[in-house]
């Protein structure tokens, strides 16, 4: 398997450091309010990324983290706690806000078809970790102490432009930050800031230097070393965070272990919205809720998602969503074919099972779902004409299974019609070979009317659902 590493900027082999073990850290929301399309789109990509892992033998070990404290509206470690200004909002604790929007997301994640990591932290249930790794950065020199919290002294880490490839020189405090006079340098960040003074936070600790709570980026390090070691195999997340989020995570992790933070780096690119990326702030942070009062699938969003690289900037919009729920329920109408092998003189078992490698070998490819997606086209247009035969049957079952396995789009799940539905279907075509028109397309009205579309070929009447 080959992947896109941010690191080298290059597409490399994949090499797990206790293969077939894989140690994925992948970042989750910010559980301040509803997750958006936006947020979804990332979400899927790691989650096909998880399936492929699987698909190609690998085992992977997901964590994915819930931040529910820390995350400040400014990168410049400034400005309220998102989850405080969520609570302001809505007129409630910041921890009753974090549990409704977290049962949200993984409600959401479980509409959406997603596997379920083996860990989803959050920091508030790590709060322990977090402050000895501030302890241990402490120890080590890279900390010191301004009025509003403990920071990170990026200057000690020499290596701290590298990742993002910043120019540290040209860059004036506030062109990336905004200005903190206190600060030794301006990308300097917060691992633990202090409770204003005359102010009781809902979500607030104790710690060796005074009661607050940490910095954003402290979190995910924390987290991610607890569950899968000093140095993960993948780290994974959305392209804006590279300059801040994940440059910082580098620099406290790799200043405390010095060992690589991870080896391979994964970012999934912007998604738009008529030329804007989809955000909250922007207003165009479309909800699932939106999708389906459309009467559009949560399963074509999934199919939407896959007919775009993870590395391309994505353009959503409803029209290409309308245009994804129709290509989806043409591979239904594929996937129902299972239920109808046809009594043909032909063993093509081994041009399916070459299908299923083909898909695969795309997906391994760095994720390439498009190509993925256009090799099923291609196969959805061939299996129309040819169908499937009685002893095709079982690699067409494999080729299901495995286009599931990979993909998620539940091809497996399509039922079959009722006996009572056979009947009508096999009293249309005696109709049509008796030349009964007007009782064939009285039988094809009842058949649709219950949800069934017919297609007449050669070797008989093929249904599929409408």
């Amino acid at each position: 398997m080959k992947l896109y590493n941010t690191l080298s900027r290059k597409i490399e082999p994949l090499q797990p450091q206790n293969g077939p073990a894989v140690s994925l850290y992948t970042c989750g929301l910010t559980v301040y309010d509803y997750a958006h399309v936006g947020n979804w789109f990332a979400y899927l990509r790691w989650d096909v990324l998880v399936r492929t892992l699987k698909e190609s033998g690998y085992q992977p070990a997901w964590v994915m983290n819930v931040t529910d404290v820390g995350h400040l509206v400014s990168d410049a470690d400034e400005g309220e706690d998102k989850l405080e200004k969520g609570a302001k909002r809505e007129g409630k604790t910041a921890w009753d806000v974090a549990q409704f929007y977290t049962d949200y997301f993984v409600g959401g994640m479980q509409r959406l078809g997603m596997l379920a990591p083996n860990h989803l932290p959050r920091a508030t249930e790590h709060i322990p970790e977090q402050i000895e790794l501030v302890q241990r950065l402490e120890e080590k020199g890279f900390t010191y102490i301004i009025d509003d919290g403990v920071y990170y002294d990026t200057s000690k880490f020499p290596r701290y432009a590298d990742f993002a490839k910043l120019d540290l020189e040209e860059q004036q405090a506030g062109a990336r930050v905004e200005l903190n006079q206190q600060k030794r340098n301006p990308t300097d960040f917060a691992l633990w800031k202090f409770s204003p003074k005359g102010q009781t936070r809902d979500m607030e600790w104790d710690s060796p230097w005074g009661k607050g709570f940490p910095g954003w980026h402290l979190e995910c390090s924390a987290m991610s070393m607890k569950y899968l070691g000093e140095t993960l195999d993948i780290h994974a997340g959305g392209i804006d965070h590279i300059p801040v989020h994940h440059t910082n995570e580098i620099a406290q992790s790799e200043a405390v272990t010095g060992k690589p933070f991870a080896n391979v780096w994964l970012h999934s690119n912007h998604i738009t919205v008529n030329g804007e990326k989809i955000a909250k702030s922007a207003g165009n942070g479309i909800r699932l809720e939106e999708i389906e009062d459309r009467g559009i699938s949560l399963t074509a969003l999934r199919l939407h998602v896959l007919e775009s690289h993870y590395r391309s900037q994505s353009k959503f919009s409803w029209d290409s969503l309308l245009a994804a729920q129709n290509r989806l329920n043409g591979l239904y109408a594929m996937a129902v074919l299972r239920w109808q092998p046809m009594t043909i003189d032909r063993d093509d078992g081994a041009f399916l099972h070459e299908q299923a490698e083909r898909i695969l070998a795309a997906m391994q490819d760095d994720l390439d779902s498009p190509k993925a997606l256009a090799e099923l086209s291609a196969l959805q247009n061939k299996l129309e004409v040819m169908l499937v035969s009685a002893s095709e049957w079982e690699a067409f079952e494999h080729l299901l299974t495995t286009l599931d396995n990979l993909l998620g789009l539940g091809l497996m799940d399509q039922p079959d019609i009722s006996k009572e539905q056979k009947q009508l279907l096999a009293r249309r075509q005696e109709a049509r070979e008796a030349k009964d028109w007007a009782t064939s397309d009285e039988l094809r009205g009842m058949l649709k009317g219950q949800g069934i579309g017919v297609r007449d070929t050669d070797h008989g009447p093929i249904w599929y659902w409408v």
